[in-house]
């Protein structure tokens, strides 16, 4: 088995990334045991499905994921973001939400580390992962459903700070 591990984001404004791969599943942990969501992704072929977090605040993911693609939707059709990335040996791009509100996701593989960014300079988060036997694109999925855990608490406190 294989570990997926890491951080999405820095020290004070990020999650931790742990999970473990068995050929067909990725199944851990997003952020800490307390503010954190469960990841559970199942890759058969090409086909992903899974969930990451709860019933209540968590958000499905169905796609594709293959060597050279990852076509997925995270979330359900009106409250949801795509996830369109383009993968070109080492490395991973492509967009997260949107053509015009989302963000660029570019990532790329050293040895066996997952680095780069999901978004841009001000508003975006560095992805910095151990990824071991897990697959590129299952991994850069992985870290697109970590950033959108991590956007969606950080708008929820933004709203209840107005509110």
């Amino acid at each position: 088995m294989a570990d997926l591990d890491g951080r999405i984001g820095g020290l004070t404004a990020g999650y931790d990334l742990h999970a473990d791969w068995d050929g067909e599943r990725l199944h851990g942990r997003i952020g800490g045991r307390l503010n954190g969501k469960d990841i559970d992704l199942k890759l058969r072929g090409e086909r992903v499905d899974g969930r990451v977090g709860g019933h209540i605040k968590g958000f499905d993911a169905d796609g594709d994921v293959s060597a050279g693609r990852v076509q997925v939707r995270l979330g359900g059709h009106i409250e949801g973001d795509d996830v369109s990335l383009n993968i070109n040996g080492d490395r991973v791009r492509g967009r997260f939400s949107g053509r015009l509100d989302g963000k660029d996701l570019d990532l790329h593989r050293d040895g066996d580390r997952l680095r780069g960014r999901i978004g841009g300079l001000i508003d975006g988060k560095d992805v910095n992962l151990s990824i071991g036997n897990v697959p590129l694109a299952l991994a850069a999925l992985a870290a697109a459903c970590a950033y959108k855990a991590l956007e969606d608490e950080q708008e929820q406190r933004e709203d209840g700070r107005e509110g």
